[in-house]
This record gives structure tokens, sequence and C-alpha cells, in this order.
């Protein structure tokens, strides 16, 4: 199956970094992206809310259905990462005590996608959830795409 062609303006922008889709509804995932935007020292991560039609176009280039609310994905040189691989390779790349946290991919995918998923299908619960995304402030704008 060929892969839907992306919009040149967010092609340009994941050339150069990394884009990581998360649900903006989604207090748990807001914050996460909150502690990465802090810790990214070197601005390297833009993000896009899972909701938006950026994400959507982005998923259906990888062929990952629309619908994909339950994972965040990392779309990293080409490559589309989710769950647990999502999370991990994220961490990776923020270095410092962060990348430790990759150690965890010794791990069986099925196992750490399960401890994942688990969380994933309790987060609202747990966590609450808002009644719409996420709004970042105009000096965060920019790594939103």
């Amino acid at each position: 199956m060929s892969k839907a062609p992306i919009n040149p303006a967010i092609q340009a922008i994941i050339q150069n970094h990394p884009v990581l889709l998360f649900d903006g509804v989604c207090n748990l995932c807001n914050r996460s992206v909150q502690t990465i935007i802090k810790a990214d020292k070197k601005d390297h991560f833009r993000f896009a809310s899972l909701q938006s039609d950026t994400a959507k176009e982005l998923l259906k280039h990888a062929n990952l259905p629309e619908e994909h609310l339950d994972s965040i994905v990392l779309l990293d040189r080409g490559k589309f990462y989710t769950h647990s691989d999502a999370a991990l390779h994220s961490a990776r790349q923020l270095g410092g005590a962060w990348a430790l946290l990759f150690g965890f991919m010794i791990i069986p995918r099925f196992i750490r996608d399960a401890v994942y998923n688990w969380i994933a299908r309790n987060r609202y619960r747990w966590f609450g959830e808002k009644d719409q995304c996420w709004i970042p402030t105009p000096d965060l704008k920019a790594k939103f795409i």
C-alpha cells in the first residue's frame, strides 16, 4: 500500500524534528508533553494533537488508523513508533537521565505494550480528560504543528 502524500510545510518540519502525536484531551498525555518540552533542552521535538488535521494527515501517511487515540505516536526520521516504543524512543532523545529509560527496550514488546495499554485504557479514569485539546501558550506555539 502506498503512503499518502504529506503537505510540504509539514514535510519540512518532520525532516528536521521528531514529531510526537498525543491525545490532546488526555490530562496524562498533556502533562507528559509539558514534561518533554521542559526536558527538551535542544529543542528537538515538535508536537501535534491526535485530534488535529496534521496528525490525521501523518497517520494516514503511516497507514495507521485516524482514530489511533490509544497511543502516542512518534515520527522520527521517517519511522513511526507507537505505544511503548514511542515513549522509550522519545525518552532516549531527551538525553540525560531520561535516556536511561531506553533500557526498558530489553523487555519484550508484548510485555511493555501490555503495561502501556493497561495505562492507556485507564488514563481518563485515573488522570481525567479535558473538554477540548490543550492550547499551548504563545511562547510554546512554535513547537506545535
